[in-house]
């Protein structure tokens, strides 16, 4: 079985997207994510896979109603990004997953499915950024991630991507399609919306 997961935050004031909220103000902010994330999920429901909510924070994200009800929920944990990835990679049933971010609104089913696609012949797949980092990571997953997975990684930074990879020694590594993330009102302008 494939697995989506889609990591998301509750969407509360000064808790989602704070450097969009610096531009925007943080109500607007969350209410962008909100919507966003909404979007998101209706577009990527799909029978070749099953779509997991990563929610943070977990408890009152798992009760929250803001998501659909149906959905599995997922708590991610305590720790850095790299620590609740490597959680949700080490305890995903078997097979194929994607990981993705929750403020790309580019995101499609068709882009989902060649990156599940590109895990047949390939060991991971990354959905690069513009900035260095990436939108979509995944994993075939015959084994466990190696030790060091995603450890020693430069977060925000251009290098995020590389990094990554430089943490999957001997990985057969393929790279799906660019797209970007919003962080700020630049990013909104940059995709044709004015929030």
């Amino acid at each position: 079985m494939k697995t989506l997961v889609l990591m998301l935050k509750e969407p509360q004031p000064g808790r989602v997207k704070t450097r969009l909220g610096r531009d925007i103000g943080m109500i607007s902010a969350a209410w962008w994510f909100r919507h966003q994330t909404a979007r998101l999920i209706r577009r990527l429901r799909d029978p070749r896979w099953q779509l997991v909510l990563a929610v943070s924070p977990d408890h009152a994200g798992v009760q929250s109603r803001v998501w659909p009800a149906d959905l599995p929920r997922w708590p991610q944990g305590n720790g850095s990004l790299a620590d609740r990835m490597g959680r949700l990679f080490r305890h995903l049933p078997p097979g194929p997953a994607i990981v993705i971010g929750s403020d790309i609104p580019g995101i499609t089913r068709a882009h989902i499915a060649r990156a599940f696609a590109q895990l047949g012949p390939n060991d991971a797949v990354f959905g690069p950024a513009p900035d260095g980092g990436y939108w979509l990571i995944g994993l075939r997953r015959l084994s466990p991630p190696p030790m060091g997975f995603l450890e020693n990684v430069r977060w925000s930074s251009q290098h995020a991507l590389n990094d990554t990879i430089a943490t999957l020694p001997g990985y057969r590594v393929a790279l799906t399609e660019h797209l970007r993330d919003v962080d700020s009102l630049s990013d909104l302008r940059a995709l044709g919306r004015t929030g």
